[in-house]
Parts: structure tokens; sequence; C-alpha cells
């Protein structure tokens, strides 16, 4: 399916790595997903493959992780992505989930990642600031 003319994402960007590891003593964070931006017909939806899976043990948590990934994502689309119209479908294709220090803000996260990790794909890294020279004394 074809985006529309100056919509995002333009293309897909299929198989991107979003981590969001921070490690304290206490209260760390893990997230690490991949994820498919597809053109859609218009708007943003969020899709599960079917071969998405996690021990069982996850299972009851795992709607409020897709919930804050979804909504890291479309918070960052609204910093980053503000001069054209979303025909986007997020499709989750993996997801890794830790036993203490997975939570919904690691998977809020790695949302707003996963669409850093998107853009700079799809744009380039951005330019390099000119290095300072030293002033001949």
């Amino acid at each position: 399916m074809e985006g529309e003319v100056g919509a995002f994402p333009p293309c897909p960007i299929r198989g991107v790595q979003a981590r969001y590891v921070r490690q304290t003593s206490c209260l760390s964070d893990v997230a690490i997903v991949v994820v498919d931006f597809e053109p859609w017909e218009e708007g943003f939806t969020f899709e599960v493959a079917d071969s998405v899976t996690v021990e069982d043990h996850f299972r009851h948590q795992l709607p409020g992780f897709h919930a804050a990934l979804v909504e890291g994502i479309r918070e960052e689309l609204a910093e980053k992505v503000t001069d054209v119209p979303l025909a986007l479908a997020v499709v989750l294709r993996g997801i890794r989930v830790h036993e203490t220090d997975s939570r919904d803000e690691s998977f809020r996260m790695a949302g707003r990642v996963a669409v850093r990790e998107a853009l700079l794909r799809l744009n380039g890294p951005p330019p390099r600031p000119e290095r300072r020279r030293a002033r001949p004394s």
C-alpha cells in the first residue's frame, strides 16, 4: 500500500530496533522492541504481528506495555513530524521483557527511541556542527 504524497512515512521503514536500557540500583528500565513503520491509508494504527511471543508469565503485562509503546511513539511523532500528515501503521515484530526491570515507562521511552531510529533511517544523521578552531595567538 502506498502512502499519500507528503505523508509520513513516505516508504516502509522495517526492522527498526529500539532499545531503552537504563540500569541503576533501583528502578532500572529494560525495553527492547522491533517495529516496522508502514505507509497506511491515513492516521495512525498499531498492530502486533502473529509471530510475537513472550513467556507466559509476562502475558498479563503486555497490554500495558503495548499501550505505553504507542504512547511513546505518538509523543515523539507529535514533536518530530509536524509538517506532514500521518499515514502510519506501526507493526510490532518483536519484544523483549525483563523479569524485574521492564515497566510501562520503559516501553514508552522505547517508543520514542523507535521514532528517532526510523527518522534517522529516513533522513540520515543530523549535520554535525562545525568544529571550533583555535584562534592564532
